[in-house]
């Protein structure tokens, strides 16, 4: 499985940005301990705390490299946490921390906007998860990531925030706090704790497909959390991954990028019409893919190509 990039920014008087995502399968040598259970939830962590003193302490003036334990991302050994009964958060409106939602903001040369709340926020992608070599560590917010909490981070909604994220090929579904920014891997909509990856099944495999809800918590009480999308059984229709190499007003424009990828053997390619604030356009687009692995992969083979970085979509 391919890791995930992960990218940490602590920066103690602008913006906090943490972006992380994936995991190995092997345990790092060193981790910091943390206030899950392992007696009464059938998983464990252990090892040395994050500073000698047996606190946290999160130097923000040392590079990632040194800040961190290693590096690559690991998970606990042994079999998975039993987070069956672990609670949910509850949404509750909260004010918008100081830290963490400077809007705009850059990272790798790509601009993002903080949305004001979380309301009417839908969004199908590609979920990552991140693990050990965060744990115990500050997160955009500036409040300690603990990866036993159902938490996720998020390059646009608000911090904090709520949102219900549903695994498309499982029906498997977690109400999630979002206090944390990533994943800035393009192709990732949104990055799972440890647990709420276990708790939907993105676990082990590391990636997933999902749909993420923003929740309104202002909401009546009968509209607080949006029910999880009704995900039909395999056999009648399992989601699929898709990448958009643009979207195109000239039907020409569009049957010649179709060509081009055609003729680099992508297959199947489309070009399917949609309407957009009343304007018809011409999606190109390649797939269904077989697996979050090919769609990297192929991104990376469409961008050799001189065309533009492909959107992620997932029907």
């Amino acid at each position: 499985m391919r890791t995930p990039w992960h990218l940490s920014w602590l920066l103690a008087t602008t913006l906090v940005l943490v972006g992380c995502g994936g995991h190995h399968s092997t345990r790092s040598s060193s981790s910091s301990s943390s206030s899950y259970s392992p007696a009464s939830s059938g998983g464990g962590s252990g090892g040395s705390s994050a500073s000698s003193g047996g606190g946290i302490n999160d130097d923000t003036s040392q590079p990632q490299s040194s800040r961190y334990r290693s590096n690559s991302d690991s998970v606990p050994d042994g079999p998975p946490p039993d987070v069956s009964n672990l609670p949910e958060p509850v949404p509750k409106v909260e004010s918008h921390s100081l830290y963490g939602n400077k809007s705009p903001y850059t990272v790798l040369g790509r601009t993002y906007s903080v949305l004001p709340s979380a309301r009417g926020y839908d969004e199908r992608g590609i979920a990552s998860f991140y693990g050990s070599k965060f744990h115990g560590y500050k997160t955009s917010n500036l409040e300690d990531y603990d990866m036993y909490k159902f938490t996720a981070a998020s390059k646009v909604l608000p911090l904090p925030s709520y949102a219900r994220v549903t695994n498309l090929q499982n029906g498997k579904s977690v109400i999630v706090r979002i206090n944390d920014r990533g994943p800035f891997h393009e192709d990732r909509v949104i990055d799972l704790s440890y647990a709420a990856a276990v708790k939907i099944g993105v676990w082990p495999k590391g990636t997933g497909l999902v749909e993420v809800q923003g929740i309104d918590p202002s909401a009546p009480v009968d509209q607080e959390a949006p029910p999880p999308p009704v995900v039909p059984p395999p056999s009648e229709h399992t989601p699929g991954i898709y990448l958009q190499v643009g979207a195109f007003a000239d039907p020409a424009n569009a049957e010649h990028v179709a060509a081009q990828l055609r003729t680099a053997n992508f297959a199947p390619v489309q070009v399917v019409d949609a309407t957009i604030a009343g304007r018809l356009v011409h999606r190109v687009r390649v797939g269904p893919l077989a697996d979050v692995d090919s769609a990297d992969r192929v991104t990376t083979q469409i961008e050799q190509m001189g065309l533009p970085h492909p959107q992620v979509a997932v029907d």
